[in-house]
């Protein structure tokens, strides 16, 4: 078993003065998890998404903390990759950069990008996004194993060039890819691709897409594989706030999850009447609240005769891993049981004090991980 933690840089303050401070918690946080044992960290790529992420520029991020850490490793989690948002050879370069700094520590996760919000700030037309995610996360190993490399196709010409430097790893660092359906979890499977869960539904719902997601590792062949080497390995999100005081953890766990949900449907989810997440909600029962919303989702969906999967309704699934060490061991003991190979905790959610999240990461460093040592 891996055990990972992935950074959005959420914040319910965005004043320039909340913004910097929060950045330099997720650096403490990082750096605080490879002393508990941790395996990896993950960070995201988003643009533009006010309060629900300001990880935009995760490689700085990521090279700030491998020069903070020894041992830990580095995750992309993800590239995202229509070439107007990272061109394919930038993105070559900018890996193997960090993975020679880093001594061979480097995870390259790979994505869409998100939101209308995202690509059109970078005049990127959803409808061409899959052709080109495939395009580059092809081109991109062949960047790594030949000396001088070109490209010419309907999407893009690349004349022979030699792409430098060569990852430290040999051939080149794991590939991932983020899954939410079907649709990418077959991809990641016939790829060769890891496949990283990032997901709210809980462990049913793990087991489904983990089904999904070994049948189509059995269909790949040498012609739909992508990098050198497949990577057979599933990680599903753990949404944990794991504290002595199991109660209050599971307040601050749901109150996190709550200005989550609001911040992602803000932005994904745009109406007329859409508000900003709100960090004072008052006195609410925020377990209620999720659970109410998600049934009135599903209610919807199914009246519009709408087909809309777990990365929607799971967000208001309110039972995670808050509350004690027990807790969490039992949470996660389910997501192995339904096949994750990884468990990616997410504590970093808009309202989750920094103090909060640093006694998490001791409490699942000193009790949690060991527990499943030789796993």
């Amino acid at each position: 078993m891996k055990f990972s933690m992935i950074f959005e840089a959420q914040t319910a303050d965005a004043s320039r003065q909340a913004e910097a401070r929060v950045l330099s918690e997720c650096v403490e946080q990082a750096v605080y998890a490879e002393q508990m044992g941790f395996d990896r960290i993950w960070a995201v790529e988003h643009h533009c998404l006010q309060w629900y992420a300001h990880m935009s520029a995760s490689e700085t991020f990521l090279a700030y903390v491998a020069g903070r850490t020894q041992r830990i490793r580095i995750g992309h989690g993800v590239v995202c990759l229509p070439f107007r948002m990272n061109h394919p050879v930038k993105v070559a370069e900018r890996i193997a950069m960090l993975d020679v700094l880093s001594k061979g520590r480097v995870d390259f996760g790979i994505g869409k990008g998100g939101t209308i919000q995202e690509t059109g700030a970078f005049q990127t037309d959803p409808e061409d996004i899959p052709a080109m995610l495939e395009a580059s996360a092809r081109m991109i190993p062949d960047m790594w194993r030949e000396e001088e490399f070109e490209h010419h196709s309907d999407l893009m010409d690349i004349p022979p060039r030699p792409i430098l430097p060569k990852p430290y790893q040999e051939p080149h660092p794991p590939m991932y890819l983020a899954c939410t359906r079907e649709t990418t979890l077959n991809q990641a499977g016939e790829w060769g691709l890891g496949a990283l869960v990032l997901g709210f539904a809980g462990p049913d719902d793990i087991a489904q897409k983990n089904a999904v997601y070994r049948e189509a590792v059995k269909r790949r062949t040498a012609e739909s594989q992508i990098p050198d080497f497949p990577v057979e390995h599933l990680s599903a999100l753990c949404p944990a706030v794991v504290l002595d005081d199991g109660l209050k953890a599971r307040k601050i766990g749901q109150r996190g999850q709550r200005f989550f949900t609001e911040a992602i449907n803000y932005w994904y989810n745009p109406t007329p009447d859409s508000a900003p997440p709100r960090a004072d909600i008052g006195e609410l029962d925020d377990g209620e609240v999720l659970k109410e919303s998600g049934e009135t989702l599903v209610a919807y969906l199914n009246e519009e005769k709408l087909e809309v999967g777990t990365e929607a309704t799971g967000l208001y699934n309110p039972n995670h891993a808050y509350g004690t060490v027990g807790d969490c061991i039992g949470y996660v003991e389910r997501l192995i049981e339904a096949g994750a190979d990884e468990i990616m905790f997410i504590h970093q959610m808009g309202t989750v004090p920094h103090e909060a999240i640093l006694e998490t990461i001791d409490n699942i460093g000193k009790h949690v991980i060991p527990h499943f040592n030789g796993r």
